[in-house]
């Protein structure tokens, strides 16, 4: 009996710990979920403001690359020897400056030039002028009137109290020079503007996508969702929405590879063909076993680390130029268990009526199957079920010890 007593009392024991253990755990979960469950719901929507600082990122929401290119050696002759694309790029303060500057650098230099042929020439000397010394430039005595000759002619303003004459042969070769080359100068800079405004860039900034992603069941499917609309009223045409899983993957041979890519694809109601995006529309992605996302699940989601990056390719009608818009999802960003708010509906005067006040707006899904919980807890106690069982299996069998 004494055996059997101390037996029982550390069958006590251990299973006091192991539920105190299992209740804290338990405790802090749903403390967890409490938390997620008393998110404020802003119309519907979930405050996004009140979740977990976002975690580094490769692509910001905006569609703009985080990362940074460090140690190319030789990286400022790259850019010179693509000097176009290189001014293309440049940001519109740089790109007026040194619009303004190319005009006035090239006036002064030429200007000098100008000073120092007159000043060679002899026509600085205005008291040892002869009757017939005839200047290169006229009435060109200082350095401030050579830059004016130089503005006058390289802007082809009219000569008037200044101008050349056919004194110095090799003032003339310089006149042309100073045409041909800044000319050419004029059409570099002037073509780099009308390029930059030409850009799809910015006709890829009317391109909306929803700010958060949602996990939801379409069509009797597990589906990632997102939304995009296209915020003018001319067309995009050949539509094609993409996407790429960036996360750190380990090879068999031990290889960790940082940002593994993984392609994921999306459709339109199950369909794969170019999407007709003149209303606000939802993209689908299935979560079956060929998914990248495959393993998700509600436990784990916060705690996965990885970047959805969406990218929409297509091409403006009205200029038949190719643009792409991007932005990125993380978990934090993902939630499981809601569907969107629908935003299109039919007006009293038979119009279709995309309503963006509704647009970023979800709320939870109607499917029933959602909402489990207290899942946790009943693994929980399903657990301790086996653990009493087991212990009065245990108790059973010493107590037919003893009576033996």
């Amino acid at each position: 009996m004494s055996l059997f007593r101390a037996l029982k009392k550390t069958c006590s024991v251990i299973k006091k710990r192991l539920f105190s253990r299992e209740m804290t755990e338990a405790v802090r979960m749903e403390a967890t979920k409490i938390n997620m469950s008393r998110v404020p719901l802003v119309n519907g929507s979930i405050d996004t403001a009140m979740l977990k600082a976002h975690k580094p990122r490769v692509m910001s929401k905006s569609g703009h690359s985080n990362v940074r290119i460090d140690k190319v050696d030789g990286i400022y002759l790259l850019y010179l020897q693509d000097l176009w694309t290189t001014v293309i790029d440049m940001k519109w303060r740089y790109k007026l400056t040194l619009f303004a500057a190319t005009f006035v650098m090239t006036w002064f230099l030429f200007g000098v030039i100008y000073y120092a042929i007159a000043f060679l020439h002899g026509d600085l000397e205005i008291n040892k002028f002869t009757p017939k010394h005839e200047p290169c430039v006229k009435n060109v005595d200082s350095l401030t009137g050579a830059f004016l000759f130089s503005l006058e002619s390289q802007t082809t303003i009219g000569y008037g109290f200044r101008f050349i004459t056919e004194e110095c042969p090799h003032a003339i070769f310089l006149l042309v020079a100073q045409l041909v080359i800044t000319t050419l100068i004029e059409i570099f800079i002037t073509g780099t503007f009308l390029a930059k405004i030409a850009r799809p860039k910015k006709r890829a900034e009317t391109i909306k996508f929803s700010h958060c992603a949602v996990i939801t069941k379409h069509n009797g499917e597990l589906c990632l969702v997102i939304r995009v609309a296209n915020m003018r009223k001319s067309l995009l045409i050949q539509c094609q929405l993409s996407g790429k899983l960036l996360q750190t993957y380990e090879t068999k041979e031990g290889e960790r590879i940082l940002l593994n890519q993984a392609s994921v694809k999306f459709n339109v109601d199950s369909s794969s063909e170019s999407p007709f995006l003149i209303l606000p529309l939802t993209f689908y992605h299935i979560l079956d076993e060929s998914s990248p996302l495959r393993d998700l699940t509600p436990q784990n989601l916060k705690d996965k680390d990885f970047e959805l990056v969406v990218l929409l390719n297509a091409t403006v009608e009205s200029t038949s130029a190719v643009c792409q818009s991007r932005t990125s999802y993380i978990p934090e960003e993902i939630h499981w268990g809601y569907e969107f708010v629908p935003v299109v509906s039919l007006s009293p005067n038979g119009k279709y009526v995309a309503d963006f006040s509704q647009f970023e707006k979800i709320r939870r899904s109607t499917d029933s199957t959602f909402y489990n919980m207290d899942s946790e807890k009943q693994k929980l106690e399903e657990k301790y079920r086996q653990e009493d069982q087991r212990e009065r299996q245990l108790r059973t069998m010493l107590l037919q010890q003893s009576n033996v």
